[in-house]
């Protein structure tokens, strides 16, 4: 059984064609890669998945469960780090994770001590009574992060989840991801860093302009002789010349 499968999956907004038609099948286990430029569609399908946007054609399944027919069992099953991250400016980073634990059910011991744990593997333990709006880029993501974790997901989406965050940081949260796809674990990135990605993932898709244009493994794309850069500039687009910025030094 996929761990996330999507059928026709479409979405506008007005004449915006965001989602057209997305076929995907991500496997159980596996770190799987959603790339794209800016606007292609990649947030758009990220709030489809996760039942922020409802599509307007289409279906996809969690864990074999139908986002549209079973949307709160999905919601139980999964874990988001979306890309605008969702706190709140009043509330402190440890509220915060009391908050994620209380919305799924556990109790307030358990709560505590995942939440102490995920704050300590964060490096977030010294600021956990910092309000969120006096948080730094990388504490507001590393605080979002561990709300989507404290659950234990069983499916886990991650909207660019190293923007912003510090390379010792971005180490350690790459381990964690790689023990929880051994696990049993499935994650859903977008990401514009694609040499974190081609590290990371062992499939990948290209979405560009609402459609898949590539879709593949890492290792197929590697023994091509090309690297994911390579192919992502293949079907995104070529690189801008420096000739008509001739004033710049």
């Amino acid at each position: 059984m996929a761990a996330i499968e999507t059928n026709g999956l479409t979405k506008s907004f007005g004449r915006l064609l965001a989602v057209s038609n997305l076929n995907l099948h991500v496997a159980k286990g596996t770190i799987f890669g959603f790339l794209g430029p800016n606007g292609s569609g990649k947030s758009t399908t990220v709030k489809l998945l996760t039942g922020l946007l409802k599509p307007d054609r289409g279906d996809a399944s969690i864990c074999g469960l139908s986002i549209l027919s079973h949307p709160l069992e999905v919601k139980k099953k999964i874990g988001v780090l979306p890309e605008d991250l969702a706190l709140f400016d009043a509330v402190t980073i440890w509220e915060h994770l009391m908050m994620a634990g209380a919305v799924h059910e556990l109790g307030r011991k358990e709560s505590e001590r995942r939440a102490e744990q995920l704050l300590d593997f964060l490096d977030l333990s010294s600021t956990r009574n910092t309000y969120v709006d006096q948080a730094s880029t990388g504490m507001r993501k590393k605080c979002a992060l561990a709300m989507a974790l404290i659950h234990n997901p069983q499916v886990l989406f991650l909207d660019e989840p190293f923007e912003g965050i510090d390379p010792v940081a971005s180490r350690n949260i790459k381990d964690l991801l790689l023990l929880m796809a051994d696990r049993g674990a499935t994650i859903f990135i977008t990401s514009h860093i694609l040499e974190v990605v081609e590290r990371l993932v062992q499939n990948f898709a290209i979405i560009v302009s609402g459609e898949i244009v590539c879709s593949q493994s890492v290792e197929e794309t590697l023994r091509s002789g090309q690297t994911l850069e390579d192919l992502f500039f293949n079907y995104v687009g070529r690189r801008r010349t420096l000739e008509t910025l001739e004033w710049v030094r």
